[in-house]
C-alpha cells in the first residue's frame, strides 16, 4: 500500500462544503427560533410516527453527527464507523444483560468501550489521507465484525443477543413511547457535546486541519494528535447511537457491525449536507422515515429507491438538504443588505 501521509500538495485540495458558513450570517434570533422548532420537533416526534421508529431517528442522528463531525470537520471519510456503532450495542447488551445496570449506565459503558477501540484503529488510520483512510477503517470493521461472529460464546454469533433489557430504577419502559422520552435527554446531550466541540477552538482548529493540513503543521499544531482525538470522540458519540440502539431494539445482531452499516450512515450525512452536523439529524429523519414507509408498504428494493434519491441530491444539493437551505439563506440576506 502506498503511503499517504500529509504532504504540502494537500493543501490543493479543495474544502468540503460547508453549511456552516452560511449559518454563522444567520441572525442570533433566527438561531434560537431553529433551536426551538427543532426541539418542539423532537418532543412531537413520537406523537407523529411509530414511536419505534423515532426511537431509530435519535439513534441514526447521534450516528450521523459522529460521521460527520470526522468526514465534514476533519476531511476524513471513515467506512468502518459501524465498528463502534456496533462494539458499543454489544458492549451495552452485554452489561444490560448481565450486570443488571440501568440502561444510561450500560450505553456509556458501550460508548467507553468503543471510544478505547478507536484509539489503536484510530492510531493506524489517521496516518493516511483519502481513499486510504477509508478502506484501513473498513478493513478494521471488518475484522471486528469477523471477531464478532465467531466469538460466540459472548455474541451468539449469528443468534443474536437476544433480551436486552430497559432497565431504569424500576420504571416501566417496555413501550416504546416512553422509553423514547427516557432516551431523548442523553440524544440532547450527545449532539450538544457535538456542538461544543464544532466550536471549540479545538473544532476551529480541526477546520483548519481539514483545509490546509501543511499550514496547520507549520503553525506547530500536532496534526495527527488532532485527527486521532477526533476520531476518538466521533467513535464515542457513534458508541452513544448503537448502545441505545441495542437498548431499543432489545436485541443485538451481526448487523449492527455490518460494512453497509457503515454506508447507510455516510448516506445519510451527505443527503443531511456534510460540514453542517444538523444535517445528519435531518439526513436520519428523512432515510429512517422513507425506509419505515417502503417496508411497510411491502417495497422490497428499498435500498433502490434511497440510493436513487442519494444520486438526485448529490446531483441538485451538493450541500445537501441542509446545507444548500443554509446556502440559500445567506444569499437572500446578503440581498437585503
Amino acid at each position: 500500500m502506498t503511503s499517504t501521509v500529509d504532504t504540502p500538495a494537500d493543501a490543493s485540495r479543495p474544502s468540503p462544503p460547508s453549511g456552516l458558513v452560511a449559518v454563522a450570517h444567520v441572525p442570533g434570533w433566527a438561531r434560537y427560533a431553529l433551536l426551538a422548532v427543532g426541539l418542539l420537533v423532537a418532543v412531537w416526534l413520537p406523537n407523529g410516527l411509530y414511536p419505534a421508529v423515532a426511537v431509530d431517528i435519535l439513534c441514526w442522528a447521534l450516528f450521523a453527527v459522529a460521521v460527520d463531525l470526522l468526514l465534514g470537520f476533519t476531511g476524513l471519510m471513515s467506512f468502518g464507523h459501524a465498528a463502534f456503532w456496533g462494539t458499543s450495542a454489544y458492549v451495552t447488551g452485554l452489561v444490560a444483560i448481565h450486570a443488571g445496570l440501568p440502561f444510561p449506565l450500560a450505553v456509556l459503558a458501550g460508548a467507553l468501550a468503543a471510544a478505547v477501540l478507536a484509539v489503536p484503529i484510530g492510531y493506524l488510520a489517521v496516518k493516511r489521507t483519502g481513499i486510504y483512510f477509508a478502506m484501513v477503517t473498513l478493513a478494521f470493521a471488518q475484522m471486528v465484525y469477523y471477531v464478532a461472529n465467531e466469538w460466540r460464546s459472548v455474541t451468539q454469533g449469528e443468534n443474536g443477543l437476544q433480551g436486552v433489557p430497559r432497565e431504569l430504577f424500576g420504571l416501566d419502559l417496555t413501550d416504546d413511547y416512553y422509553f423514547y422520552y427516557a432516551i431523548l435527554p442523553i440524544v440532547l446531550l450527545g449532539l450538544a457535546a457535538a456542538w461544543r466541540i464544532v466550536h471549540s477552538p479545538f473544532g476551529r482548529v480541526l477546520v483548519g486541519i481539514r483545509d490546509n493540513p501543511a499550514r496547520a503543521r507549520a503553525l506547530g499544531y500536532p496534526v495527527h494528535r488532532y485527527k486521532l482525538t477526533a476520531f476518538v470522540l466521533s467513535g464515542f458519540i457513534a458508541g452513544l447511537g448503537g448502545g441505545l440502539f441495542a437498548v431499543g431494539h432489545r436485541f443485538v445482531s451481526l448487523d449492527v457491525l455490518h460494512w453497509t452499516t457503515s454506508g447507510k450512515a455516510v448516506i445519510v450525512v451527505v443527503l443531511g449536507g456534510i460540514g453542517t452536523l444538523w444535517g445528519g439529524v435531518l439526513g436520519a429523519g428523512i432515510v429512517v422515515r422513507l425506509e419505515d414507509w417502503l417496508s411497510f408498504s411491502g417495497f422490497e428494493a428499498i435500498g433502490l429507491v434511497t440510493g436513487g434519491i442519494f444520486v438526485l441530491v448529490v446531483v441538485l444539493f451538493r450541500r445537501g438538504i441542509w446545507g444548500s437551505a443554509a446556502a440559500l439563506a445567506h444569499r437572500l440576506a446578503a440581498r437585503r443588505r
